[in-house]
């Protein structure tokens, strides 16, 4: 996808698992839509739903969750541990790819419409879309919660930007608007005692704590409203709660983790903690993280560490060592990284390594083949480009960086183009297949039968033709790597260019097998002479880059 926008709407419903799944479903299905994440908290009365998609379908989806949780869940029932004011309290549209703040206003505004005008619910913009500064924050719109809104909407100064001021008992109101990503982080303590908690946590976030006199009474400033002492993080909502009847902790909701990420406030809370008798032992992330996030406090430990050079890889594994993210339940990367969740890849390029060597393994004759060569040209591409990048910067190669940079123009639409074919060399198979279970009753139906099949094996035949011919590219780019690259790295051009070479060998093998079930001659002579033509290229570059290699160790 070009445009890619995320979407957390939050409703009031944590416990009725029919109702959550209801949402689920609306959202899951609109076409173009992605659910990552279903988030339900039975103590907090909540679920978070995250989901992406380019900017209409987002909207859409939006609108059909939001229209089947207002028909199931009636706020004049609904009590929880967690502020709101509303079935759907928050829906948030958050830029991810390819659009901006004010893109993602726009849609903001015309879901709220929307919301008015066909189901009748008011609803207000805050955050980066608020048309008043009083509306920037949710817990300004929110103050007094769905119990005061009926009074709240009598006062001019809270008329809503979406409908008009009217107490709709059963779905109460809504905030919407653009906003960065926000990253719902809890930092664990080895304590039982929530008010070590709660004033860490009023140390720390930004709004901090009323300042009190001696007898503990508020002391009001001139403006008439209580005087706080502010806490020292930028952009952190925080709390005290408990995880457990053992283990207390900081809730706080990092607002922009580039003003205050993961790991300043996880050290501010050591800090705070080992002041009070206490420390800090891990910490969760509800909900979804940016892989950014991750690196950033993982170079902060390596720094710490010394460990220079790391990959971002390396970056990532030290971040939730160092934050203990897995103390609670194992912190799974597919499932937690934003960036490793919303992909342009397919089903099977999605997979995590293990699961997609679980499908591979299993009795299933897709994926296969087919798959494993486009895999494997992508694999040896990703190698080819590692070695530009430990080329380019290094001053000793500055000579060849020219070369080089030519190279990294190109490898990286092979390696993206190869892992995608992954997946459509599984699904040519599944025509085929979906050709033969056609009917075959009826002369009419045989012939529509067999035109399909034959169609179906030049679809199957056509997927591993491009992954041979992005092999072979791999490899004529490799030639380029092996003589101007970094020599250090050699070895990892000879294997690159090795599993570029097996992977097209394993094209040519899916368009032999299925050559036999064609019957046009002329496409039969067509292809045997194309596919000869990739193997005879491919046997003289892997010698000449093979050479190079040898001539280097």
């Amino acid at each position: 996808m070009e445009k890619i926008v995320e979407c957390v709407p939050n409703f009031s419903e944590g416990k009725d698992k029919a109702v959550i799944d209801a949402i689920a479903g609306a959202i899951a299905g609109v076409e173009g839509v992605k659910l990552l994440n279903v988030d339900p908290g039975a103590d907090f009365h909540r679920t978070v739903f995250t989901f992406v998609g380019g900017p209409d379908e987002v909207v859409e989806a939006a609108f059909q969750g939001a229209k089947i949780g207002l028909s199931l869940i009636d706020m004049t029932k609904q009590k929880g541990e967690h502020a709101r004011m509303g079935a759907l309290d928050v829906c948030p549209f958050i830029p991810i790819k390819g659009v901006t703040f004010d893109d993602c206003t726009e849609l903001a505004k015309r879901f709220g419409q929307r919301m008015w005008e066909e189901l009748k619910v008011p609803g207000f913009l805050y955050a980066r879309s608020a048309k008043k500064q009083e509306r920037v924050r949710l817990p300004d719109i929110r103050k007094g919660e769905y119990e005061a809104l009926e009074e709240k909407f009598k006062d001019p100064e809270f008329k809503p930007d979406f409908g008009e001021p009217t107490f709709v008992p059963k779905s109460g109101t809504f905030a919407t608007g653009t906003r960065q990503i926000l990253i719902a982080y809890n930092v664990n303590l080895n304590t039982n005692d929530k008010g070590i908690a709660s004033k860490i946590a009023g140390r720390i976030r930004t709004s901090g704590v009323l300042k009190k006199d001696v007898n503990g009474e508020k002391i009001i400033g001139e403006d008439g409203k209580p005087v706080r002492i502010p806490g020292y993080l930028k952009g952190v909502q925080g709390g005290g709660m408990m995880y457990n009847e053992d283990i207390a902790q900081i809730s706080m909701n990092l607002l922009d983790f580039h003003d205050t990420n993961i790991h300043e406030a996880y050290e501010a809370c050591r800090k705070e903690a080992n002041g009070l008798g206490a420390d800090v032992t891990g910490s969760e992330i509800v909900g979804l993280v940016p892989e950014e996030s991750l690196i950033k406090a993982g170079g902060f430990y390596a720094e710490k560490a010394e460990k220079l050079g790391s990959t971002e890889d390396e970056l990532v594994d030290l971040a939730l060592s160092e934050l203990g993210l897995d103390q609670l339940y194992k912190f799974d990367l597919d499932e937690k990284v934003i960036d490793r969740m919303v992909s342009d890849s397919g089903e099977l390029a999605g997979m995590s390594l293990k699961n997609f060597m679980s499908e591979l393994a299993s009795s299933s004759p897709a994926p296969g083949g087919g798959s494993v060569a486009a895999l494997s040209g992508s694999l040896g591409a990703s190698l080819i480009e590692m070695v530009c990048n430990l080329t380019i910067g290094k001053e000793k190669y500055k000579d060849s960086w020219a070369e080089i940079e030519k190279v990294l123009v190109k490898i990286p639409v092979i390696r993206m183009r190869l892992l995608e074919l992954v997946d459509e060399d599984t699904n040519a198979f599944n025509d085929v297949m979906a050709a033969f279970r056609m009917p075959k009753e009826t002369d009419e139906q045989k012939a529509a039968r067999s035109s399909a099949i034959q169609e179906g094996y030049k679809k199957a035949i056509a997927t591993p033709i491009e992954t041979a011919s992005n092999c072979l590219g791999v490899m004529e780019l490799s030639g380029t790597v092996a003589k101007y690259g970094n020599s250090n790295s050699i070895t990892d051009v000879g294997v690159g260019v090795q599993m570029a070479a097996t992977g097209l060998d394993g094209a040519i093998y899916n368009v032999r097998i299925n050559l036999s079930s064609i019957k046009d001659e002329e496409y039969l002579k067509r292809t045997e002479e194309e596919i000869e033509g990739f193997i005879a290229r491919k046997d003289v570059l892997l010698a000449s880059v093979l050479e190079e290699v040898e001539n280097k160790l």
